[in-house]
């Protein structure tokens, strides 16, 4: 008989752009969905999760978007990755920290005012996949941005007492300026395939299990 404690499922928010939808890929292989589906595995009751993302978002649209949104806080988890489309589209570094700042503090309410709740993800190199190679871009500074972008969003993470976790160090080695390993890029030889989703979830997974088991969180055991 479970107890009146373990009534009620997990609810994870996810928020993002194109990673967090999976663009190009079937929709089971968001990595929010396989995120869920590895925490039923380990004994957590959660519910399909709240998705806002779009392909091509930045973090002032990303605000925009959340600003015509419904929610039903507080969340028990949430998930916040944007800046690839920031770094893209060439806008500055010091307007991505302006903006994403107030874009986590948004976040973190949403998450009941718990930064214990929330996770900050990075963004991979885009430059290492055939479509950056193929971009005409110039891929050694993609990669220098994307590590910028990223420092960025995790001092501020730090700083609001979020954790940050580094998908960008998960999806380099499957490519450089050679070759890339085809099995883990969706058709378009731009966004995540399935498995490059799930060595996400790899990095992600222990990290949300810690902040669904402390004292005080909403864990819900299936059994």
């Amino acid at each position: 008989m479970k107890s009146t404690s373990q009534s009620r499922a997990v609810r994870f928010l996810a928020l993002g752009d194109s990673y967090t939808i999976g663009e190009a890929e079937p929709e089971a292989a968001r990595w929010p969905l396989q995120l869920a589906s590895r925490l039923r595995e380990q004994g957590v009751a959660i519910d399909p999760p709240r998705i806002l993302a779009n392909t091509g978002w930045t973090t002032d649209e990303l605000s925009a978007a959340i600003d015509q949104a419904t929610f039903d806080p507080p969340y028990d988890l949430v998930s916040l990755l944007i800046g690839v489309n920031n770094e893209y589209r060439g806008r500055g570094l010091d307007e991505y920290r302006t903006q994403f700042t107030a874009l986590l503090e948004r976040v973190i309410a949403l998450a009941g005012n718990d930064p214990a709740r929330v996770i900050v993800v990075g963004f991979p190199d885009w430059g290492v996949t055939p479509f950056g190679r193929g971009s005409g871009r110039d891929t050694a500074q993609v990669a220098r941005e994307t590590d910028a972008f990223n420092a960025a969003a995790q001092q501020i993470a730090q700083q609001h007492q979020v954790t940050f976790v580094d998908i960008a160090a998960v999806s380099r080695p499957h490519g450089d300026l050679a070759q890339f390993d085809r099995g883990m890029v969706a058709p378009d030889g731009l966004h995540p395939s399935a498995a490059m989703y799930a060595g996400w979830v790899e990095a992600v997974l222990p990290v949300a299990l810690k902040k669904l088991r402390q004292p005080g969180s909403t864990p819900r055991p299936t059994h």
